[in-house]
């Protein structure tokens, strides 16, 4: 079985290459995902409780966890990821945040041209569909359809307000300014989500690959885990599944499994550390220390209080938002905060009241440590070994730390007056730095954004270079959220549809400049 292009993972980034690339019929597609299909109750709602149910079933996530984090009190953290047709954008929480114009333009001084702002704000455009927002940032006619939250509840609003009383809304920045816009510094607001209507989700899968599936150049196999990429000599040829079974490309394999899977990948096909993959067991093909390497996450945690007014149930986790930076950073900078903030009691249970109650969850978006993925040298085609490294570096806790602290300034504003009862978590044992960092080991948990283990880039510690190419092998390509040099200031996902979109891009450039040197398409 042959086929021009065999794309691995059919996650945010895989549907959106698959669509793109079957466009052309002179191309022949086929989309491998190792789960199953999206279509069921659970997925295509959006609220809590079905999204929720979709995290721990086997059917719809792969139960990544991490080794003991010493970071976290010896801690496992789960990192569950998208194991279904959409991937991740089937079963996360709907949060459609770009990022910062800084984290783009860092990628592009990093030795990454084409990858600034400016390069990447037409493809977020292209992907997506919004009602407002200023045309000259905000795309009208893309799949992906992104809704504004209708019906916050009224400590969400108040949020909003106690934000602008302590100055976070920048100058110039209107109540309801646009974080996707112009710029992410723009104070409060209310998190835009990706459902095509406020009941029904908007995956990737709906908005990029279901248009497609009638093409005939394009295939989509489920249920097909991919084992290793196969190779002859420095020429991706091909992957291998599970089963035993070989299928050839005539032109590129893709890689678009995810943060954890796509460098576990490059691992068992020979490609990374040579001695890390002779200890596990596995030839290797190409020394290339960078695979597995500069694994990013982000942390978040909970500091709640009672409300002493009812609250309605929410249709997102997270109703209102804000970016903001700790004492330690500077406006020339990204944020190194964002928040969080519902009428949900998001925290341990021994923290938790019978009544109704709210949270502010700051969440690390700037970490400073670097975990890796490496092979189980026991069984490396079994699970990878995720080390994230949580809070390793001292900084990171430091921040962590201030973000509890400015949630206690914000609700302690006139906004939350009438509405606030006493603190849940941390509570009044959380009184000095000391008891906050205590708070902060024990219970920080991730949201689930692992980047970055298979950096883009030129120099030793770099997977691919700029148009995603695996460096020293010729046909094979990463494009999902592990090429990323640093983690994007914000939730992953938007960020992830587009490089799916860019890699597209750039396949058709590097087709059309082989064409024009009278080559094989």
């Amino acid at each position: 079985m042959s086929h021009d292009y065999v794309i691995v993972g059919g996650g945010s980034a895989g549907c959106v290459l698959a669509a793109q690339l079957s466009e052309s019929p002179d191309r022949t597609v086929l989309l491998l995902e190792a789960g199953g299909d999206d279509d069921r109750p659970a997925v295509r709602a959006t609220d809590i409780g079905s999204m929720v149910s979709t995290w721990g079933s086997p059917e719809t996530s792969w139960p990544y966890a991490t080794v003991p984090q010493p970071g976290l009190g010896g801690r496992v953290v789960p990192l569950p990821q998208g194991r279904l047709l959409g991937g991740s954008s089937s079963i996360n929480a709907m949060l459609y945040v770009r990022g910062n114009r800084r984290d783009f333009d860092g990628w592009r001084d990093a030795g990454n041209p084409c990858w600034g702002y400016a390069d990447v704000l037409p493809a977020f455009k292209a992907c997506e569909s919004y009602t407002w927002g200023d045309p000259a940032y905000r795309g009208r006619t893309g799949p992906l359809h992104v809704l504004d939250y209708a019906d916050p509840a009224v400590t969400s609003q108040a949020f909003v307000e106690a934000a602008a009383e302590l100055g976070y809304r920048a100058p110039g920045c209107l109540e309801t300014s646009d974080y996707n816009g112009c710029t992410q510094d723009c104070g409060a607001f209310f998190y835009q989500s990706t459902r095509t209507t406020p009941d029904r989700r908007c995956s990737a899968a709906d908005a990029f690959l279901r248009p497609a599936l009638d093409r005939p150049n394009l295939t989509v196999h489920t249920g097909a885990t991919v084992r290793r990429v196969l190779l002859s000599g420095d020429r991706a040829i091909g992957v291998e599944l599970s089963t035993g079974e070989r299928i050839e490309a005539a032109a590129e394999v893709i890689l678009a499994a995810g943060t954890l899977a796509s460098p576990a990948l490059l691992l068992r096909s020979g490609i990374g550390p040579a001695a890390q993959l002779q200890e596990a067991g596995v030839d290797p093909t190409l020394d290339l220390p960078g695979v597995g390497r500069n694994l990013q996450d982000h942390l978040l945690l909970g500091v709640g209080w009672e409300s002493i007014v009812d609250l309605p149930a929410p249709a997102l986790l997270a109703e209102a938002g804000l970016f903001a930076r700790s004492r330690t950073r500077t406006s020339a900078q990204s944020p190194d905060l964002q928040f969080f903030v519902g009428p949900v009691q998001f925290m341990a249970d021994r923290y938790k009241t019978d009544g109704p109650g709210f949270t502010f969850a700051p969440i690390l978006v700037q970490p400073a440590s670097r975990g890796t993925v490496t092979l189980n040298p026991a069984d490396p085609f079994g699970p990878a070994v995720i080390d994230p490294h949580y809070l390793e570096e001292s900084c990171d806790l430091e921040v962590m730390v201030e973000g509890i602290i400015m949630a206690r300034a914000l609700v302690h504003t006139a906004a939350f007056d009438g509405l606030r009862g006493r603190e849940l978590a941390p509570g009044p044992d959380g009184c000095d730095r000391a008891a906050l960092a205590r708070y902060v080991r024990d219970n920080a948990s991730t949201v689930w954004h692992p980047a970055g283990t298979c950096r883009m880039g030129p120099g030793a510690g770099a997977v691919v270079d700029a148009r995603l190419r695996v460096h020293g092998v010729t046909g094979l390509r990463v494009a999902d959220a592990s090429v990323m040099p640093r983690v994007t200031t914000g939730n992953t996902n938007a960020a992830t549809i587009m490089i799916g979109h860019r890699a597209a891009e750039l396949i058709t450039e590097r087709e059309l400049v082989t064409q024009s040197r009278g080559g094989p398409s």
